[in-house]
């Protein structure tokens, strides 16, 4: 069983929000979407709710409403913007809430994703993170040419643990003292204390160092789905689950946990807020003939009032989950909803901060430090 002494909360954002239809609710901005203006006011919001983090979703390939090709709609939001760069221009307007872009590691070399993120890390100051992803998409694939599809069974996996591997090898080449700065003796750098990581496998093959210094945390949190990911000790801080009910809520936190494995697990839920239960069923269901279908998820989907999601939150953290990762429907209706009527619940009740009580992400998390695996090798 995992240590639910504390519940954590962060939002997915992505568009106008999770349903198709979203932009089409009032208030939603659809002209602003690709402002750093939309983004900024998103994540201030979030942070407003003391909310441990914020994920941004990416891709690479336009959206489509089809599960394995692209669409020909013009009636959902197609287009988004960078999610490290948007992380990164959001950086310096926020001061705790961590900021974690979602990086897909199929088509994205490594050593550029870990000079990235530990540039957010720097520029956020301790609260970068990233989300991995993989894609089996050919017209993904397409865009980039460099490869056969479909790939084997099992190999995004296996690539995204290499991906993953390589990226904390480069976050360590720096030691944290690596940097003298002395400009009485003209020496920026001790040599010695940068490594090459010297990482040889199917898929990668780097020898560093990166040339980003250590980053402030020394390891930026790394999060990814459950599966994503091919499991091995020490690579992923923070699981994402998607569980229906509480039996699988259960059921997800019920292996005995590795001391090397994850640390969070937190489950994904679509969620629909307002007062009235009834109200909330009904905007669902409007934005649904909206769309032209009910809204396609992986995940569970509630509609209710906050009180009653504040219920389910705490039944299914109390079963073992560490965190949730709530997908607004609709940003401008349901984000507001959830930092200024479910956390002040969830405040009531005891279980949720009432301040910050750290300023790095992994700090919010609970998370040490880690060391540098290299500092007590010869450079």
């Amino acid at each position: 069983m995992f240590d639910v002494s504390e519940l954590h909360l962060a939002v997915a954002l992505d568009g106008a929000g999770w349903h198709p239809a979203a932009w089409r609710e009032p208030g939603a901005r659809p002209a602003e979407l690709f402002t750093a203006r939309y983004w900024a006011d998103a994540v201030a919001e979030a942070e407003a709710g003391l909310l441990d983090f914020v994920t941004l979703e990416d891709g690479l390939a336009l959206q489509s409403s089809a599960p394995a090709e692209p669409d020909v709609r013009t009636d959902q939001v197609r287009g988004r913007l960078d999610a490290v760069l948007t992380a990164a221009r959001i950086a310096p307007l926020t001061r705790y809430i961590g900021l974690v872009p979602s990086v897909t590691a199929t088509h994205t070399e490594p050593f550029h994703i870990s000079k990235a993120i530990a540039t957010l890390d720097y520029v956020s100051r301790g609260r970068a993170g990233l989300r991995v992803q993989t894609s089996a998409l050919l017209h993904e694939a397409r865009n980039f040419g460099r490869r056969e599809f479909p790939a084997p069974v099992g190999e995004p996996a296996e690539e995204a643990a290499d991906h993953v591997e390589v990226v904390r090898r480069l976050w360590d080449s720096w030691e944290d003292d690596a940097e003298i700065r002395d400009t009485a003796t003209g020496r920026f750098v001790d040599r010695d204390k940068l490594h090459y990581i010297d990482f040889k496998g199917p898929h990668f093959n780097v020898r560093g160092p990166s040339i980003t210094p250590r980053p402030p945390q020394g390891q930026p949190l790394v999060t990814a789905s459950a599966g994503t990911v091919a499991p091995r000790a020490g690579l992923v801080d923070l699981v994402y689950v998607t569980p229906r009910d509480l039996d699988e809520a259960r059921a997800a936190t019920a292996a005995p946990r590795s001391p090397s494995g994850p640390r969070h697990v937190f489950a994904d839920l679509t969620v629909f807020l307002d007062e009235d239960g009834a109200a909330a069923a009904a905007r669902r269901d409007w934005l649904d003939e909206l769309a032209g279908a009910p809204a396609p998820t992986d995940a569970a989907a509630f509609s209710g009032t906050p009180a009653a999601l504040a219920d389910l939150v705490q039944e299914w953290w109390e079963a073992g989950l560490t965190g949730f990762r709530l997908r607004p429907g609709v940003i401008a209706h349901d984000l507001p909803a959830i930092t200024r009527r479910l956390v002040p619940e969830l405040q009531r009740r005891g279980v949720f901060r009432r301040t910050y009580e750290a300023t790095s992400l992994r700090g919010l998390l609970g998370l040490e430090r880690p060391a540098n695996r290299y500092a007590a090798l010869p450079a």
